[in-house]
């Protein structure tokens, strides 16, 4: 009985009651059943029924749910033809007095005279008086008889109780209604114990009125056993705590509190390596770190050490497991809360420290988007396998962060023992008198591993550097070149070493794997350490203070700013500001506003740039990429400027009693203010406050990325590699439509799309013609062998004609021109390495035959599978997944590039033929990938971290749009009235290229209109005040107003104002399947004799009468100005039979 872990009990109930977990989907079911037959409602031969099984295969819950919807509005019994009656009981209504009664008011009383005491009088002491009754409790807790009880105990009390009670009634023979009452009372405290929140029940309470916590509410919710235990912190073998930044830990390190470390134990199995490691363990017990807490022996038996009198007594054999304390090098689970993306849950070596926090390296902090003075992370237990051991999940995925290195001097020893990699080799230094130096190419070069080779730019290198006979040249050592691990020209920032694809970090993880990329940023990490613990970096005053002549050139354009602001403001006050087509006038008062606030901070952002020095160190850290950009500078050096919040003025939301306008035109709302240790009115910083604090909605939006995830969690890579969801529904055939990770692909340019014909030819056709090129690009006996061999030169006659029908599917495929593709295996630096390692000397004759690569890329295409298979279908698949490869690797492997521009050897051919099928398997995508949570937490992530980024660019009116968080809702909500509804139109014919021509149709005002091509109809509507809108005339049938027709017609555009009762059709100009309400024609033209309506002036004619179809009766005569007749034209007079469709003529 001592080791008894106790059984389960059970209550029988005296009478039955209903689950109501089951109540919903119970009474679903018996609404679709027919009453008298107990068939189905509805044939089972029914179309709609075989379509909801077809698509409710697996789905029970959505299968009900469906015929529930078709049979809940039958009234008859299509299987049995019987009528379902309704049965129940009518409840009589009740009478109303109706009659009329005086109620006196209640009488008026002083404040704080009949207030209701909150305590008694409290006598500690009976014999001294209390004139004064305190409002504040005693501290002392009120003595209880009993301890309080669980809330489920104290439910299931209850159901004892009153089950009791009715097995007695029933047992004294107690009348119906009693026993009636007695089950409805059971079935209330069974109810309540499963769900205290049904609706139309009273909520069972606790005596102090507390709603009691049931089964239903303990396991939903974010605080429920689901997500708030199992899925989330409160969990056992788990720590948690604040952290902060250890630059001197490696990126896969956590640095782990030695009160952690002391709690949380590694199940370690003993064997006859470890086992005298673990006796002294043993030995040391648990109050000494580090040691063990338990020792659990083959039997199963547990031995707690904290308790044991002498543990060094206690002896371990092999097949013993001791929970020892976490040590150095053991792997943990480390997760970031909420969990944003598939990065913030990664393994990582644990590095015992002392104090209170966790520690992780500086750069691993912008991966798992964490702040070091934030948010809390959890630890859960090491990994108990060998297998996890080996291989933690993602920390040496994660790409580096920005940095620069400047040039070293001195202290080169000392700082090469540091790192882990060096061989004892001290380079030669690049200056040798007055002393030696070495510069921070050298030391950079040092900690760069393998053969890398890499090409990039400065983040202020021109672009005009990049073409020309010099473009290797740049005088500004703004041209990175990386030759065989050597960092030959070239300053390093973020370009180069941060998280954009093709930087050195990047090219390392792909070509060396994760273990060198790990040291290779830990050297780098090392190196700038110890460059700060010599030359340091600091921002002060000084670096925020321009010049006298730059300050002066601010306040000139902020001056002129304001200015033209208010002739704005002037113009609108005064009914002269115009509308732009397709905006109201507040709309285009805020766009010319906005344009000209934009160009103000545009002009003095280029004028504090242009002041700073090279020594600055705000430029210095900007141009690094360190942190900061060149907006920042401009807030701080030039000025402030609002924008507008998604389209929104933040004057309206600016109270009166500040001496603003609300939505008035006034410039204080437009919050035009200086640089940032100016002075600024109260008034003039709200908007600029306001603009950040919307930001902080998109802390409140991580809803969003929940739903994505759940709808799409159970998405994974299955073995037969098709992507599908748990109920085994193919999502994709293959992923990414081609297999291939994301991680593994890069951008590459297809050589074959641009270039004209003629220099298609010259590059890519192998010129067996010319023996002379031949002889210098060839050895003889190849030369021969080709000029001899017609079957040769057929060969790559034909591999000539192969590029050229891919030429011809890239632009179908490309359109535009748009040669940049994301592949893998980037093929020219496979080739760079290839002529590094293999030592190729571009001016010797190569050994390559043409015919060996010609034959060597089609064996090498037929071994690239995605999709195994001989079926048609998967040879289709198999070709699209691998159709842009194939392309860039014909047209990159081709025989004449192979010879004359790389010069590669045979063996160095091989070589890169193997290296290009290895590359290309390690970058399917795995099986067992989530990709579903990947998709989703992608998305999730950078919505749910907007707050940073609005505060730090509040006040740019670029980054204020009606972007980010509210559109993505939108996408997501599938949103039926989006915030600011868009439509890009493209014209046809002349009016695509003459701007005047295009504005000739476009409606002004308030009233928007979407425009069709010709024989299509075009419906219009007003965003005004409906029929007292000025540019609107009301509609003959009685309707809401439309707008009135355009004065001028685009003479390859059929626009007819059509009432808002019509339905165009968009489909064909046919006749439309609704008849048209008669339409008044605008007064504005007296080609057609209109009166005006009431209220509005009679306008002069019409300078330029609507144009005229000379074959139509019912037109208005030609004129001199008719454009060409195949316009339409409105009628002469308004016709009640007057079609909107086309004239037939």
């Amino acid at each position: 009985m001592t080791e008894c872990p106790g059984h389960f009990g059970h209550i029988e109930l005296a009478k039955p009651v209903f689950h109501v977990g089951f109540l919903g989907k119970t009474m679903k079911i018996l609404r679709c059943v027919c009453f008298f037959c107990s068939k189905l409602l509805v044939d089972a031969n029914n179309p709609k029924i075989k379509d909801i099984l077809g698509k409710s295969k697996g789905q029970p819950k959505k299968r009900l749910t469906h015929v529930y919807d078709l049979c809940k509005g039958k009234n008859i019994c299509e299987g049995g033809e019987e009528m379902d009656h309704k049965f129940g009981v009518e409840q009589p209504e009740g009478d109303e007095d109706l009659t009329k009664e005086k109620v006196r008011t209640p009488p008026f009383y002083p404040p704080l005279t009949h207030l209701y005491p909150l305590y008694p009088p409290i006598s500690l002491l009976p014999s001294l008086p209390h004139p004064i009754n305190p409002l504040i409790p005693p501290l002392s807790p009120v003595p209880t008889l009993s301890p309080p009880r669980d809330d489920l105990t104290h439910k299931l009390a209850d159901i004892v109780k009153i089950n009791n009670q009715l097995r007695r009634n029933e047992q004294n023979g107690a009348a119906a209604h009693v026993i009636a009452e007695d089950v409805k009372l059971l079935q209330f405290h069974v109810a309540t114990m499963v769900d205290n929140e049904l609706p139309g029940l009273p909520r069972a309470m606790q005596k102090s009125g507390r709603p009691l916590k049931s089964l239903k509410q303990r396991l939903k919710g974010k605080e429920g056993r689901v997500r708030g235990n199992l899925m989330g912190k409160r969990v056992d073998f788990s720590a948690r705590t604040v952290i902060t930044p250890d630059p001197n830990l490696a990126i896969d390190q956590v640095g782990v509190p030695r009160s952690i470390a002391a709690n949380m134990t590694f199940a370690e199995i003993v064997t006859p390596f470890n086992i005298d490691r673990l006796q002294e363990l043993v030995r040391r017990g648990n109050s000494q770190y580090p040691g063990a807490k338990y020792i659990i022996r083959d039997n199963g038996d547990r031995i707690d050490l904290r308790f044991h009198p002498k543990p060094s007594d206690l002896h371990l054999q092999t097949g013993y497991k001791v929970e020892r304390h976490m040590c150095d090098g053991d792997i943990v689970i480390f997760n970031r809360q909420p969990t944003l993306h598939k990065m913030s849950m990664m393994g990582h070596r644990v590095r015992i420290l002392p104090w209170s926090t966790f520690r992780l390296n500086l750069r691993y902090l912008r991966r798992p988007k964490t702040a070091p003075n934030g948010p809390k992370m959890l630890q859960s237990d090491p990994v108990r396998t060998l297998a996890g051991r080996r291989h933690p999940s993602g920390v040496l995925g994660c790409l580096l962060g920005p940095l620069r290195v400047p040039s070293l001097q001195g202290e080169v020893m000392n700082l090469l023992m540091f790192l882990s990699t060096w061989d004892g080799k001290v380079p030669q230094p690049a200056i040798l008198k007055p002393r030696p130096l070495w510069t921070g190419k050298q030391i950079f070069s040092l900690i760069i591993p393998g053969h890398i080779n890499c090409i990039r730019t400065h983040s202020t290198h021109p672009d005009d550097e990049d073409s020309g006979p010099y473009k290797h040249i740049s005088p500004g050592d703004t041209k990175v070149i990386v030759e065989n691990g050597e960092l030959i020209m070239g300053i390093l920032c973020k370009k180069s070493l941060g998280t954009s694809a093709g930087s050195l970090v990047h090219i390392s993880y792909l070509e060396m794997g994760h273990d060198t990329t790990r040291l290779f940023y830990s050297n780098i990490q090392t190196v700038i350490n110890n460059w700060l613990l010599i030359e340091g970096h600091t921002i002060g005053i000084g670096d925020s203070i321009a010049d006298a002549k730059t300050y002066q050139d601010i306040q000139n354009t902020i001056k002129k700013a304001k200015q033209d602001v208010i002739e704005v403001i002037e113009k609108a006050h005064n009914n002269e500001l115009e509308p732009t087509p397709g905006n109201t006038l507040r709309q285009t008062f805020e766009n010319q506003v906005n344009r000209i606030l934009n160009d103000a901070r545009d002009k003095t952002g280029s004028s504090a740039q242009k002041s700073l020095s090279e020594y600055n160190n705000f430029k210095s850290m900007v141009v690094s990429g360190a942190k900061g950009s060149k907006i920042n500078i401009s807030q701080v050096r030039g000025g402030c400027f609002r924008g507008l919040l998604w389209g929104l003025e933040v004057g309206r939301r600016i109270s009166v009693g500040f001496g603003m306008v609300p939505g008035g035109f006034c410039m204080p709302l437009w919050g035009l203010y200086g640089r940032l240790w100016w002075w600024w009115a109260p008034r003039s910083t709200f908007p600029r406050y306001v603009g950040a604090l919307w930001g902080l909605r998109g802390l409140l939006w991580r809803y969003i990325q929940r739903r994505l995830i759940k709808s799409m969690e159970s998405v994974m890579v299955k073995y037969d590699a098709t992507v599908r969801n748990s109920i085994n529904q193919v999502v994709q055939l293959r992923y990414g439509e081609d297999g291939l990770a994301g991680e593994s692909v890069e951008f590459q340019n297809l050589a074959t799309l641009k270039p004209s014909n003629k220099a298609f030819e010259k590059k890519f056709k192998f010129d067996y013609t010319n023996e002379r090129a031949l002889r210098r690009t060839l050895q003889e006996e190849l030369v021969k062998d080709i000029l001899s061999n017609a079957h040769i030169q057929n060969e790559l006659e034909r591999e000539f004609e192969k590029m050229r029908e891919d030429r011809e599917v890239l632009r179908v495929i490309f359109p535009t021109g748009d040669s940049k593709v994301v592949l893998p295996c980037n093929l020219l630096r496979m080739i760079w390495n290839a002529q590094k390692i293999f030592h190729i000397n571009s001016r010797l004759p190569s050994d390559l035959h043409p015919v060996k690569v010609v034959e060597g890329v089609k064996e090498l295409s037929r071994k690239l599978v995605i999709v195994n298979g001989e079926d048609p279908l998967s040879r289709q698949a198999q070709e699209n997944a691998t159709l842009l490869f194939n392309i860039h690797l014909r047209s990159t492997l081709c025989s004449r590039r192979m010879v004359e521009e790389f010069r590669l050897s045979g063996e160095a051919f091989d070589w890169l033929l193997g290296e290009i099928e290895s590359k290309f398997n390690q970058a399917i995508a795995h099986p067992g990938e989530m990709v579903g949570a990947l998709a989703a937490q992608s998305l999730g992530e950078p919505a749910t971290q907007m707050t940073l980024n609005t505060f730090h660019y509040a006040g740019v009116s670029a980054k204020n749009v009606t972007l980010g968080v509210p559109r993505l809702k939108e996408l997501i909500n599938i949103s039926k009235k989006p915030k600011t509804p868009s439509l890009t139109v493209f014209l046809l014919g002349q009016s695509a290229r003459d701007a005047e021509r295009a504005k000739v149709g476009v409606p002004r005002g308030g009233c928007t209109a979407s425009w069709w091509p010709r024989g299509f109809m075009s419906l219009r509507s007003c965003g005004g005040p409906g029929a007292s809108c000025p540019r609107c005339v009301p509609t003959a049938c009685g309707g809401p107003a439309v707008p009135r027709p355009p004065l001028f017609v685009p003479t390859r555009v059929l626009v007819l104002s059509l009432c808002s009762h019509l339905v165009p059709s968009l489909v064909s100009p046919g006749p439309s399947p609704y008849r048209p309400c008669a339409i008044p024609v605008s007064p504005y033209c007296l080609c057609v004799p209109i009166p005006a309506p009431p209220g509005h002036p009679v306008p002069s004619p019409c300078p330029h009468p609507v144009p005229t179809s000379p074959s139509c009766p019912r037109t208005v005569p030609a004129s001199p100005h008719r454009p060409p007749t195949d316009s339409v034209s409105p009628p002469r007079t308004s016709c009640a039979a007057w079609s909107t469709r086309r004239c037939a003529r």
